[in-house]
């Protein structure tokens, strides 16, 4: 099943959000994101005045996993600088969720996380 059609991402789009870091421990992997955020979302406000849409920090985690492949190093990425300075890892090219794995692409790899759950939240 591709990402859109999960409620969770309701109003969501991860290709336009930007992967801002990502890390894996303790048998949890997390993506720290600046999320596009659309009208149909609980999450949206109206854009600030120079964005082309509604912009918030969030997080996807895949939470209890039981094996992980495919996901480079920070190191081994080469991340896009923006005009301000900031700098961030691409987007989510595709995430789909199968029976019981997922498959997740982007700049950071072609990955394949097996077991465990999915759970997005917005932080702020």
């Amino acid at each position: 099943m591709d990402w859109r059609a999960l409620d969770i991402f309701k109003g969501i789009d991860l290709n336009d959000s930007l992967v801002i870091d990502w890390s894996l421990e303790n048998n949890r992997l997390k993506f720290d994101l600046i999320a596009s955020i659309w009208p149909e979302s609980d999450f949206y406000y109206p854009p600030k005045k120079d964005e082309y849409t509604c912009y918030r920090n969030a997080l996807i985690s895949f939470e209890n996993i039981t094996s992980i492949t495919g996901l480079l190093s920070k190191e081994s990425v080469k991340p896009s600088t923006d005009a301000d300075g900031s700098i961030d890892y691409g987007n989510i090219d595709t995430l789909t969720v199968l029976e019981d794995k997922f498959e997740l692409i982007g700049d950071f790899g072609k990955v394949e996380i097996n077991g465990g759950a999915l759970k997005f939240e917005v932080l702020e």
